[in-house]
């Protein structure tokens, strides 16, 4: 495992989703346990599981480390992640995320622009849910990731906790990264 910038680890979600489902992604996050700052896990089951840790240096800066903890979801992570629609167990989760690309140029603004501007066209004239109306303005808008997310603003879902269980070696070693980006930058401190 190596432990690298919180962006560098979207970057490497972003890519990854150019080569697979977007909309297999799936996320949980909330408030650290005993510190400054938030705690995310993102996972696609091709694409392994990702878990970053951040907090505001100040309201216009984001600082954080991340790392890949592990290749893919296998049988014992994949209840550990929201699910996309209700399968009968009444598990759905409705939040939702997305990660973005900025366009590249004006002409790539204006394709997105356009194939936005008729998804929601069609789906004011057709009737359709908030899931399906969600997946089609992701796809409009060529986003590489995004799908049902778990989360809570001020405190900490249950399966936060329980991944944070499953990997305590890299959750160890990332928040160890993350105290010491914390204490460099001051943040810490407070008023002197």
């Amino acid at each position: 495992m190596r432990v690298r910038d919180w962006q560098d680890i979207l970057s490497e979600v972003v890519d990854a989703g150019r080569d697979r489902d977007p909309d297999a992604w799936r996320a949980v996050a909330g408030n650290r346990r005993r510190s400054l700052g938030e705690d995310l896990f993102l996972a696609h089951p091709d694409a392994g599981v990702y878990q970053l840790k951040t907090y505001a240096k100040n309201p216009y800066e984001v600082r954080g480390v991340g790392a890949r903890v592990a290749r893919r979801i296998d049988d014992d992570l994949d209840p550990l992640f929201p699910r996309r629609r209700d399968d009968g167990d009444g598990e759905a989760t409705p939040g939702r995320f997305a990660v973005q690309n900025p366009p590249e140029d004006e002409s790539q603004a204006e394709s997105m622009a356009r194939r936005l501007e008729e998804t929601v066209k069609v789906h004011a004239d057709a009737p359709t849910t908030a899931d399906d109306f969600f997946t089609d303005v992701m796809e409009a808008l060529d986003s590489p990731a995004f799908g049902p997310m778990d989360y809570e603003f001020d405190a900490r879902p249950d399966r936060l906790d329980d991944l944070t269980e499953e990997f305590t070696d890299a959750d160890e070693l990332l928040s160890s990264d993350l105290d010491d980006l914390i204490e460099s930058d001051g943040v810490d401190r407070g008023f002197q």
